[in-house]
């Protein structure tokens, strides 16, 4: 059994300790490169020709894109990097080379003849508004002699590095056999690969450590709907058992991300951010954080939050932006201060983290009540319920649950209220709300190890202590504090009132 230590805090210190490594580890990239180049103007009009908006140029700016932005989010963690990539003969392809000659980076670029080097062009307002994307690209595979010298240059580079990234953007540089020719090569070697793919062929990507596609391209790949969380892990299930990969993960926008291994179990993360600029290059900051942390060893699921926390920082800000390790521990202390936050989720959340908790071999409890008032009486329950188990859920019933059974008067505070209090308590490490009369329903989706109520109850008269008990769990019976209700409380209250 744990001890009384605050999840919370224990995983914000792994976190840290991954981190602390990344300036000591070295990444290989391989993918397509790009330019992003990004136009910022007035709006004042609309243009007389066609109903389109005139922009008066006000600022322009140049960045690495794709697989080149991945490889500056690694330069900008610290870390090591060599990058294997191709390019075209032509201006653009000069401009790639220029700006990676500013970075701690070891380039190797091929120069195709075959090729235009592929060129992102956004245009924004002032206020960061997106008008208009205008792409100049070539998708074709690499020419046969080039790509037996990308390959030549991935094979030398692959020596040094502990863990190799593949930013696939469709653009030729790891199509045919390219992409398993380096997977199969790393796997000798013991090297993670990371894969962030394109397309609908993903038996390319066979024995990948993980791929990480997003919602859509989960859909594409698998021809399944992920409309929901139980229906993205079944696909993200099959695409694990068809492709061969040891994970995928799934990134969900502004929800969050899913992980689910190739051993069926699943962890999900909530979005480290609300207020949203510009999703643009988000991926990027993910893989590259991933295989940072996976490259100093971290388990999946941390690597996962570690990724998942850069992503946040990035999403917050306009154009393609990176992370830096001090981005990242900013972060992770407001992700300490918004962990309670964290912890009030809905039913089909709390689903996903109970059944994690029990796939890592932790025993779930389950206590439940309107806990309107909190008084040392509920203090003393939690703190038992606590005890008895790894991770406590502790289930509010709602506004209109509350009204139902204690009448119009109550509850005195909001679920909302309730609910936050609730999860600033050491000994919640989840809270949810239900608006059923009774905790029945959630008792029979989360299958809770062990339910826990005051003494105040019999064994016979705890509402899904049967269910519990038949497959082998157990109810336990908390001791009371005596002299404390919250009834108690607002008659008091009342009275004082009344006397004053």
């Amino acid at each position: 059994m744990t001890t009384a230590s605050d999840p919370a805090l224990d995983d914000l210190a792994a976190l840290a300790a991954v981190l602390g490594k990344f300036q000591s580890r070295r990444v290989l990239c391989v993918g397509d490169v790009m330019v992003d180049h990004s136009t910022y103007g007035e709006v004042k009009r609309i243009s007389p020709e066609a109903p389109v908006p005139v922009v008066r140029i006000t600022r322009e700016t140049s960045e690495l894109g794709g697989a080149g932005n991945v490889v500056r989010n690694i330069a900008s963690l610290g870390a090591s990097c060599a990058f294997v990539a191709a390019i075209g003969d032509d201006r653009a392809g000069q401009e790639v080379s220029n700006l990676l000659a500013r970075l701690p980076v070891e380039p190797y670029l091929r120069v195709s003849r075959h090729r235009e080097t592929t060129i992102k062009n956004r245009f924004f307002s002032l206020d960061g508004h997106h008008l208009l994307r205008a792409d100049r690209e070539t998708r074709l595979p690499l020419a046969p002699n080039d790509a037996a010298d990308v390959m030549r240059a991935v094979t030398s580079e692959l020596l040094r590095a502990e863990a190799v990234i593949l930013s696939d953007y469709g653009k030729g540089v790891l199509s045919g056999d390219i992409a398993q020719t380096i997977i199969t090569a790393a796997k000798a070697q013991g090297k993670p690969v990371i894969v962030d793919p394109k397309g609908t062929d993903y038996g390319r990507y066979t024995g990948a450590a993980v791929l990480t596609p997003n919602r859509a391209e989960l859909a594409e790949a698998t021809g399944l709907p992920v409309d929901t969380a139980e229906n993205l892990v079944t696909a993200a299930r099959g695409l694990c058992r068809d492709v061969g990969v040891g994970a995928v993960l799934v990134t969900r926008s502004g929800e969050g991300m899913t992980l689910v291994t190739a051993d069926g179990a699943v962890h999900h993360q909530p979005a480290e951010t609300r207020e949203v600029a510009d999703v643009t290059g988000a991926g990027d900051t993910v893989i590259a954080t991933l295989a940072l942390a996976l490259a100093c060893s971290a388990p999946l699921p941390l690597a996962m939050r570690l990724a998942n926390i850069a992503a946040g920082v990035v999403v917050g800000r306009h154009g393609t932006a990176v992370v830096t390790v001090q981005d990242v521990v900013t972060a992770m202390r407001q992700a300490g201060l918004a962990s309670v936050e964290h912890k009030v989720v809905d039913r089909a959340e709390a689903a996903l983290r109970v059944a994690a908790w029990r796939r890592a071999g932790l025993k779930v409890g389950f206590t439940n009540g309107c806990f309107d008032l909190l008084h040392p009486g509920h203090v003393s329950l939690l703190r038992q319920a606590r005890g008895a188990c790894d991770r406590l859920v502790v289930a509010l019933n709602s506004d209109a649950s509350v009204k139902r059974l204690k009448g119009e008067s109550r509850p005195v505070q909001t679920e909302a209220a309730r609910a936050a209090v609730m999860a600033s308590l050491a000994s919640a490490d989840l809270v949810t709300i239900f608006d059923e009369d009774t905790p029945l329903a959630l008792i029979e989706a989360l299958r809770p190890d062990v339910l826990v109520k005051g003494a105040d109850y019999s064994r016979a008269t705890v509402v899904g202590g049967d269910i519990v008990e038949s497959y082998g769990g157990r109810v336990v019976l908390a001791d009371l504090v005596p002299s404390f209700s919250t009834t108690a409380t607002i008659t008091a209250l009342k009275g004082a009132r009344t006397v004053s």
